[in-house]
């Protein structure tokens, strides 16, 4: 069995502001094809907790034209250029001070104490990770919330119970974060239980 390989440069097809479409040549023995591929620079989630509860966010998507329960977070980067200039980089580090900033910004909180979680792919052909933060320390911002233009966003402190409940009535949308909450609650919640 033969590996895909890399056969050549990649070929940008679009590019946007947040999103890069490009075919990359690729070879498995003698047989070769092309991939597409979406990139996006990455995303971060926040698992804010206390007291056996956790913040969670209810957000309007217009993705959804709904309401959809959430983990407060958002781009790492605001720019794909600015994202490609950090690729040859570590980039936890900068998704540590964008979780800081989403966490102030969507939570109206200071965290700290942050703790990288886990990462999330997307796939093979849509570049898309999404980085988890636990962020189990932290104070009130003088400001609270600190939205953008078009966000409507309301917190709510939820028992890990209740945030349960939403994933099973599917009342969190995002898949992804179905998955890493499921690994949170096998792993972490007697530590967060007072």
């Amino acid at each position: 069995m033969n590996k895909l390989q890399k056969d050549g440069p990649e070929k940008v097809v679009y590019k946007g502001k947040i999103f890069k479409v490009v075919k990359q040549p690729m070879k498995a023995g003698k047989e070769k094809i092309i991939f597409e591929i979406v990139r996006r620079s990455p995303g971060t989630r926040l698992i804010i907790v206390k007291d056996n509860q956790m913040l969670i966010a209810k957000e309007f998507r217009t993705e959804l034209n709904d309401y959809d329960y959430r983990l407060p977070g958002g781009k790492v980067f605001n720019t794909l250029d600015e994202y490609e200039e950090a690729l040859d980089q570590n980039i936890l580090p900068f998704a540590i001070e964008a979780a800081k900033r989403e966490c102030k910004e969507e939570a109206g909180l200071i965290a700290k104490n942050i703790k990288h979680f886990s990462t999330t792919k997307s796939g093979a052909t849509v570049m898309w990770d999404l980085i988890y933060f636990i962020v189990d320390e932290f104070e009130e911002s003088e400001n609270g919330q600190e939205l953008g233009t078009g966000e409507v966003i309301d917190i709510e402190w939820l028992s890990f119970k209740e945030i349960k409940k939403l994933c099973k009535k599917g009342l969190i949308k995002e898949d992804r974060t179905l998955g890493v909450l499921f690994k949170f609650f096998l792993q972490y919640p007697a530590k967060y239980i007072k």
